[in-house]
């Protein structure tokens, strides 16, 4: 591993600070890893520095699950601190989860990196409609899922989040809510799960990617250790500045805003996707 000449990659780096405590603070506020921001990021930033597209999307996708550890410990520890993470569910859906995650790492290590892109795109609009179409507070059922039906969801979230390198809020909130958990509740118990999905998605793409050739440099498989020494303190600082803001703003207006954020995300991974770039 080769120590790279970093003096003319200082204005990304930066860029990169700067993406790692907006990821941070959108975690904290809607309960998620902060993938949806950091995935896009590192993916063109890794294209900008020579990565091929196909290593560049699993590096972005290993490395952001990475950061996610530091991000959902901070944010989870905020939300407890509140009351608002749910022990019970956690204990529940944590292995299953998790089970998840390592399938989705093992899929992913099948899959070229366009399909991971559009897999992530295809995600990150459905969300983003779901988002601003929806309140987030419709209850279906009046419990949450049990047996053969609990087991499916949650092995499902596992497999999704690392496979797009989330940590599964964007998932977990809207199931939790549909099933009558209170928001507060949903969104930090949530962030608690972020964890449980990035530990063993990170450890699966160390191994996985460990005789890649033509990764970012200072990359340990597929997880580049630059990047996530830069995103793993911002995330994990801005974090639970988010988890405050949770509790005092209109969330509302905040599900609007980052819906309209993620189409856009969403549709320049697919634009690009089709049209090259």
């Amino acid at each position: 591993m080769t120590v790279p000449d970093l003096v003319p990659l200082l204005p990304d780096l930066v860029a990169l600070v700067g993406a790692g405590l907006l990821a941070g603070l959108i975690a904290g506020l809607f309960g998620v890893g902060g993938g949806t921001i950091t995935v896009p990021i590192l993916f063109h930033w890794f294209l900008h520095i020579g990565v091929p597209s196909d290593q560049a999307m699993h590096a972005a996708v290993a490395t952001s699950l990475a950061t996610i550890i530091a991000t959902s410990t901070s944010s989870a520890r905020a939300h407890k601190k509140r009351g608002s993470v749910d022990a019970e569910i956690i204990k529940s859906w944590g292995p299953w989860i998790a089970s998840g995650s390592t399938i989705g790492v093992f899929l992913a290590a099948l899959m070229g990196g366009n399909a991971m892109r559009g897999i992530f795109g295809g995600f990150l609009l459905c969300i983003a409609l779901y988002m601003l179409f929806t309140k987030g507070t419709t209850m279906v059922y009046h419990q949450l899922p049990t047996s053969w039906a609990k087991h499916a969801i949650t092995t499902g979230i596992g497999v999704i989040s690392s496979l797009v390198g989330i940590g599964g809020g964007a998932i977990t909130v809207p199931v939790m809510t549909l099933c009558g958990v209170p928001m507060q509740r949903a969104v930090g118990t949530s962030s608690a799960f972020g964890a449980v999905i990035a530990v063993p998605g990170t450890i699966g793409f160390i191994l996985s990617g460990w005789n890649v050739v033509n990764l970012p440099p200072l990359s340990l498989g597929y997880v580049n250790l630059l990047s996530l020494a830069i995103l793993f303190p911002a995330t994990a600082l801005m974090a639970p500045y988010g988890a405050k803001l949770a509790h005092k703003l209109d969330r509302a207006v905040l599900r609007r805003i980052f819906s309209v954020f993620l189409v856009f995300i969403s549709a320049k991974m697919l634009w690009g996707l089709f049209i090259g770039g």
